[in-house]
């Protein structure tokens, strides 16, 4: 009879290996099988994937350590390899946020950092290496997760590999605080997760010589980042995607955002103003305290958890590296959505503001007239002529569209993007989109359903994504109504000029319109369906006159 004490021994071990099997992150312990495609291996481990919608997709891959603890405010951590298969077959948790506009979902998870990989079902098997697409999500740098993007139309259709990636957001990503390091730790996530995709997209079938980074709104913000960095990113990505971000919008100083860290420290819900150990005291603090504190920042001020610069992470601001041609030497392609900040009007007006034609001046004052060189130069005089209202104009609509053309912060409006791709232009070559998809949807998918705003969103930031990422909802569930068939055209097109340019450089499609390289705003090409072609961005956008208000940033 075999002693209690080695019965003990083997149910000890068996009861490890069951808990160890219901850990998403520590394997399944059984041996992988010789020939299986599902199954890959990475330089930690094993990952199981799954066949989807004409893809094999690797979901939840931790590329580093969670973020909590020790690891709040450090350089991200290297993942500890794990034993037998990872099923990587559901996407990882998104990182600490609050839900916002009534619409997106909110987390408190800090084991938050993962990439997942799309491969096109019918390459597997080939020798081939394929280009590789790595998207890194927006959110104003508070918010959303790569769980929101369905990465299987771009793979399958575009013939690319596609990975996204999270990062952590907010007070844990982008706060400066005079204790911390001087580092962008949101920013340092997303290149250690392009390194992780440097060391192992070869292992799914991916060149990690031919890598594109890209993102919209605080993603693309991040990649023009990268981009400015060029000394820091050297090899990581050789061709660049900006969507619906300035690269030349002006970010503050590390020393200068500390305060932004000293009110979170204040907060009553954090309470470490009074602490000898700042640092300790805040790694302590509950997440649903320090995040209560970022959403009375970001309720004040959108962009309150920007990228900080004059630090480690971006030692030259972006905006200084576009103006003196210091950027990577890679291939842009950049734009944005005509409408863009009717989406933003679209959130006040849900919020009870009511956008009228008495108050539309008053609006205008409040964007326009907040310094005295505004009021110097009679700025918000100047676009209330410019921006005058006409007869059968619905103000909500008119006030978002000037707020498109221009408009000092944020940094989200065409006049930057051209003054953006002008400067980047001089030295890389740039391709030039504007997305302008009037029939769009954007009730219950960049906003919520109810109440109806009751006038035309359009092409708002934001709206494009749907054509690239299916079914994209801004939440989880990922069950956006379909695209009219107009629109999924101009989906299947987009599909094939990113992915032409992912793969060479080049959008460059057999079949489709020219896109030419930029040399100014005319050589735009505006994206609509049934009538993709080039025009004159600038007059569209009143640019000309936005120069004269504001020659220092345009």
């Amino acid at each position: 009879m075999k002693s209690i004490k080695y019965v003990i021994s083997i149910l000890a071990l068996s009861i490890l290996a069951s808990c160890s099997s219901f850990h998403r992150n520590e394997g399944n312990l059984e041996e992988p099988k010789a020939g299986d495609p599902t199954v890959v291996q990475t330089d930690k481990g094993f990952v199981r994937g799954a066949f989807r919608n004409g893809a094999l997709e690797f979901r939840g891959i931790p590329y580093a350590e969670p973020t909590g603890g020790e690891n709040r405010w450090t350089l991200p951590q290297p993942r500890k390899p794990w034993r037998g298969v990872l099923d990587a077959t559901r996407f990882g948790s998104a990182c600490p946020q609050v839900a916002r506009y009534n619409l997106t979902e909110g987390s408190v998870d800090e084991d938050c950092l993962f990439v997942n990989v799309s491969i096109p079902e019918k390459s597997i098997g080939k020798s081939e290496k394929l280009p590789v697409f790595v998207w890194i999500h927006g959110g104003a740098f508070v918010g959303g997760g790569s769980n929101l993007y369905r990465l299987d139309a771009m793979a399958r259709d575009g013939g690319v590999i596609m990975v996204s990636l999270n990062y952590r957001l907010g007070v844990f990503g982008f706060m400066a605080h005079p204790a911390f390091e001087k580092r962008v730790f949101g920013l340092e996530d997303q290149r250690a997760a392009l390194r992780w995709v440097k060391t192992n997209i070869a292992a799914f079938g991916g060149d990690p010589d031919r890598i594109t980074v890209g993102g919209e709104s605080a993603g693309a913000g991040s990649t023009c980042a990268h981009v400015g960095s060029p000394d820091l990113v050297k090899g990581l990505f050789h061709q660049a995607i900006i969507q619906s971000a300035a690269c030349t919008y002006s970010l503050r100083s590390f020393d200068d955002a500390a305060s932004t860290g000293i009110h979170v420290s204040e907060h009553p819900k954090v309470n470490c103003a009074q602490s000898k150990n700042a640092l300790d005291c805040l790694r302590k603090a509950p997440i649903e305290g320090l995040l209560a504190a970022q959403t009375e920042i970001s309720e004040k001020e959108l962009l309150g958890f920007a990228p900080t610069v004059q630090n480690e992470t971006l030692p030259v601001a972006p905006p200084e590296a576009f103006k003196k041609g210091t950027i990577a030497r890679v291939p842009i392609l950049m734009g944005g959505t005509r409408n863009e900040l009717r989406l933003y009007v679209g959130y006040d007006v849900q919020a009870g503001k009511k956008i009228t034609p008495e108050t539309f001046p008053f609006a205008i004052q409040g964007m326009y007239g907040k310094t005295e060189l505004e009021q110097k130069r009679k700025v918000p005089e100047n676009v209330a002529r410019e921006y005058a209202l006409k007869k059968g104009d619905v103000p909500a609509e008119k006030l978002g569209s000037l707020m498109s053309d221009y408009i000092p912060t944020p940094g989200i409006n065409n006049c930057m993007y051209h003054r953006a791709a002008t400067l980047a232009s001089k030295v890389v070559p740039v391709y030039e989109f504007e997305f302008a998809d009037e029939e769009a949807p954007v009730l219950g998918v960049g906003i919520a359903a109810t109440p109806d705003p009751g006038f035309k969103m359009g092409s708002v930031h934001s709206s494009e994504l749907n054509y690239l990422f299916p079914k994209l909802d801004n939440t989880s569930k990922i069950n956006a109504p379909d695209l009219k068939p107009a629109s999924q055209k101009l989906a299947d097109q987009m599909i094939a000029y990113w992915s032409s340019f992912v793969r060479t450089g080049t959008p460059s499609v057999k079949g489709l319109p020219k896109w030419p390289r930029y040399k100014g705003p005319k050589t735009t090409l505006r994206l609509e369906p049934g009538n993709i072609r080039t025009y004159d961005a600038s007059k569209q956008h009143h640019c000309s006159f936005w120069k004269r208000m504001y020659p220092e940033q345009l």
